[in-house]
């Protein structure tokens, strides 16, 4: 164990010089997350205008119920749900 003499440390031109590049780094980083999240966010809205688009031409995207009869197209009626088959 040796608690002294040595080397004195770095010097304070190189603790200046690590600390601009440490500011240069975090710009660098916070400029690249903007950019991120100014892409993620044109990318969902963009995504949820074509999946409006989509309902309009799908005729709506209405989530069919599971419990109650459904009228389907074709001969003898719908589907039953879960309640039709008990009623």
């Amino acid at each position: 164990m040796c608690f002294g003499g040595g080397g004195g440390g770095p010097t304070q031109e190189e603790e200046t010089v690590a600390a601009e590049d440490r500011i240069e780094a975090e710009d660098a980083e916070r400029k690249e997350v903007e950019r991120r999240a100014k892409q993620k966010r044109k990318d969902i809205s963009d995504a949820l205008e074509a999946s409006v688009a989509d309902a309009g031409a799908r005729g709506g995207s209405a989530r069919r119920s599971l419990f109650k009869n459904i009228q389907q197209q074709g001969t003898g009626g719908g589907a039953a749900g879960y309640l039709g088959r008990f009623t």
